[in-house]
Parts: C-alpha cells; structure tokens; sequence
C-alpha cells in the first residue's frame, strides 16, 4: 500500500525464505500482479545495490531481489557443506521464483547476475518477456585486462594464482570498484554505505575464501556464452542494455556485442563505471520505465 499522496511507490519488504535448508534473504516491493523484475546482484554486493532503484520502480513493477548464499543476509553455509557455484545459484533461485509463483520475470542481470540470470533465460525463454543487462556479460568482449590474473587462477587452479587475487577481497579492491571510472561531477553521488556494507560481509571469517571460489568457478560461465548468445538469435529477448563505459571489469564492447545477435537491442553507454547504480540510477530507472513501457505498448 501506498504510504501518501507523495509517495507512489510501495515499501520494499524484507524477507526470508528456506531453501534447500539455507535461508535465502530477499527484497520485495510493488504490486503482486504486476510484470515482476527479478533483480540479481554481482560481486561484492547484494541485494543491498538495489536499494534506490526498488522504490523508483515499485509504483509500477513487482520487483524482487535475492541475496545468494555468502552474499547480503543469506546463508553462508560452510565450503565442504555447499558448493559455491553459478549452477547452484542458478537453482536456488529458481526454486525462490517457484516458491514466490512468479512463472514470467524479466532478470536485470549485473555482474555475477548474468550468469545466473542468462542460464535461467536459457532453460526459461518462454517465460522471460525481455532481459535488462547493467554491466551483466555474455561475450568474451566484454572481459579484458582485469581478468588475466583471474584466467591464470582458472588455467592451475593452483595455491599461487588464487592467492595472486586475493586482494580483490581487500576493502582497496572493494572501493576500486565503486570508484573506479567516475567522473569528478558524480563523485559526490557515491554513498560509502556501498563499499563499507560490501566489505562488511566479504570481511566475516570464510567469507573470502567463498569469493575466491566463485572467481574460480566464474570459467564455467565461458563456454556457456556462445549456448547464451544461439538463445538470443533463436527467442529474439528485446534487450535493454544501461552500461557503465567506464567499467574496466565488463568493458563496454561487452555491451556493444548484444547487437550483434540482438540488432534491435537498447543499448546506452552512460558515464560510469562498474557500479552504475550508485551515480546514474534516477537515469537507468527512467530508461527502464520507457523501454517496458514501449514493449507494453506494443503488446
């Protein structure tokens, strides 16, 4: 329910759900019958990252947003107890759609999102009417300099390489990556409450060594992109892409490869960086409600 006259959209819920015998925490907000977002975070953050755009969408869109497990206020199940990988993310958050009844979604994948919410797309086409990517990747252009280290790790897999990036779980890493490729006029948009709640949870005992995992386990999304990209030429998805072009984690030719399978793609490069959210995220709303609402128009 709305709160006045002067606020029109609804309040975001918090909630909890388990899943396989892990609590699964997730954000929800907006009418139950309308189209559902299904928003799905990246590294290092979690549902946390949405916390602006649920309410700028609520008034108009159910929206819904999963922590993984190790991420936000989800379970962080011991490593020899769960398996931290893109698959069983994939799954459980399958089963939350299931349990919450949403048969039709339309995934906003970021970061680690994209593979979570590119394999649902993939085993789900008929039910996801159109997919909004926000630096959320599915084409090796779209990966560059960043990732050699991390290629290193995947070739071994060895003791040395992994420890070679450990430093990406370092709050200097975290910081980075809300800074890195921000114009000086929108510096001042940047909250630390991002970086410091990010690094808050990656900090708790384990927790690093689940990130380390995960950047191991990110090679088995490679070979999953060309299965990805023969989905988008055979469903056709309508596609919005709100792209940092700044972002040296997903570079921008990543955003730019959609059209290629994708030609009557919506794609905008905006001055950002990785976390486009946090300085251009009243313009990635706006750009939401137009792109959905031509393709209700069009209905």
């Amino acid at each position: 329910m709305t709160l006045s006259s002067s606020f029109t959209g609804f309040n975001t819920l918090h909630k909890t759900v388990e899943i396989n015998g892990l609590d699964i925490f997730y954000r929800e907000a907006g009418p139950q019958n309308a189209t559902s977002i299904l928003l799905l975070h990246g590294f290092p953050t979690s549902s946390h990252m949405f916390r602006n755009l649920i309410p700028a969408l609520s008034d108009k869109y159910h929206l819904v947003a999963p922590d993984y497990p190790g991420f936000g206020h989800s379970a962080m199940p011991a490593r020899d107890q769960f398996a931290y990988t893109f698959d069983n993310y994939a799954n459980l958050v399958d089963q939350l759609l299931d349990r919450l009844d949403i048969n039709n979604f339309i995934p906003y994948v970021f970061d680690y999102g994209a593979p979570v919410g590119l394999r649902l797309f993939n085993k789900y086409p008929e039910r996801v009417p159109a997919i909004i990517s926000q630096n959320g990747n599915a084409y090796n252009e779209g990966i560059a300099g960043f990732w050699d280290p991390i290629k290193a790790y995947w070739e071994t897999g060895a003791e040395k390489e992994r420890e070679a990036i450990r430093w990406l779980t370092t709050i200097k890493a975290t910081k980075w990556q809300y800074e890195n490729g921000v114009s000086a006029d929108r510096v001042q948009f940047l909250s630390p409450d991002g970086w410091q709640h990010d690094q808050s949870l990656m900090d708790r005992a384990g927790n690093a060594e689940i990130q380390l995992d995960l950047f191991y386990d990110y090679r088995t999304n490679i070979p999953l992109y060309r299965q990805w990209q023969e989905s988008f030429r055979r469903h056709k998805p309508p596609m919005l892409g709100a792209w940092g072009k700044y972002d040296e984690i997903f570079v921008a030719p990543g955003a730019e490869a959609f059209k290629r399978d994708l030609p009557d793609a919506e794609i905008h490069l905006l001055d950002a960086g990785h976390f486009a959210l946090e300085t251009h995220g009243a313009e990635i709303a706006a750009l939401i409600k137009s792109f959905l609402g031509k393709l209700n128009s069009a209905e």
